[in-house]
């Protein structure tokens, strides 16, 4: 006779589900019809001035940025519906308990998610591309800043700081280079440590530099006004990508922490 899976155990096989179909979707990359036609009318110093862009941006933020962005959301409010959601799921152990953590996550994620696309769209039709990079980050930041709060995790230290900037890596990565991420954050998950002993100003260059890449030419394409409209709409699409990834290693971290008969508090 096969053995009925616990709430528990059914909710880590949906993880791992959905953990495979995200890299099997991101296993290489596709070049789109739309980057191989502006690769050439892009001006060599672009990605440079976006990578550069982006260390500023993240380097503002995590230094005084967090306080700013805490203000535009209930972190205490979060807090409180995660605790709530912890004393059910210890009381009653049920599949509607253990859903309620992703559920609650990534409901927030999508309300970011509109605002991204908002404001990705209507500087685009400005002809505002790199200037936006400060606004794409701070929302993407309070985005994941969001989803750790509702699995029960903060993210001012050093160490959650560097999660944060190798999930932006590890959602925009393909194949290898995507699983060797994954494999640092997963280790970090297991064990609180990583295996490298990186300086936070490095971490904030390699993302700076994963992000240049992969948005270079939708950063170029918006910064011409109007039809900078679809190189806007770029910045939701890959907003949705970042927070699913965000989402898929979060609650990872937080079903580490549990076993199939207590949710145990992070």
């Amino acid at each position: 006779m096969k053995k009925r899976l616990s709430p528990y155990e059914k909710e880590l096989q949906k993880l791992q589900r959905q953990e495979s179909m995200f890299f099997s979707k991101y296993s290489e990359k596709d070049e789109s019809k739309l980057n191989r036609l502006i690769e050439d009318k892009v001006p060599d110093k672009v990605q440079s001035t976006l990578e550069k862009a982006f260390v500023k941006a993240f380097t503002y933020v995590f230094e005084k940025g967090t306080a700013l962005i805490e203000k535009t959301y209930k972190k205490d409010g979060i807090l409180e519906d995660f605790d709530v959601n912890l004393y059910a799921a210890n009381r009653k152990n049920t599949k509607k308990e253990w859903k309620a953590f992703a559920k609650r996550s990534t409901g927030s994620a999508n309300k970011n998610l509109l605002v991204t696309g908002a404001s990705g769209v209507g500087l685009g039709l400005l002809g505002i591309g790199i200037p936006d990079i400060v606004l794409f980050l701070s929302l993407q930041l309070r985005s994941i800043y969001e989803i750790a709060l509702h699995y029960g995790y903060t993210y001012e230290k050093e160490q959650e700081q560097r999660l944060i900037l190798l999930l932006i890596c590890g959602a925009i990565s393909y194949g290898e280079e995507q699983k060797a991420i994954d494999d640092e954050i997963n280790h970090f998950i297991e064990n609180g440590t990583y295996t490298s002993q990186k300086e936070l100003n490095l971490c904030i260059a390699e993302a700076a530099s994963c992000l240049s890449k992969e948005l270079l030419y939708m950063k170029f394409l918006q910064s011409i006004p109007v039809v900078g409209a679809v190189g806007g709409m770029f910045d939701a699409i890959y907003m949705k990508r970042i927070n699913k990834y965000a989402e898929l290693k979060y609650r990872r971290r937080f079903l580490h922490g549990c076993n199939d008969k207590y949710v145990i508090e992070p």
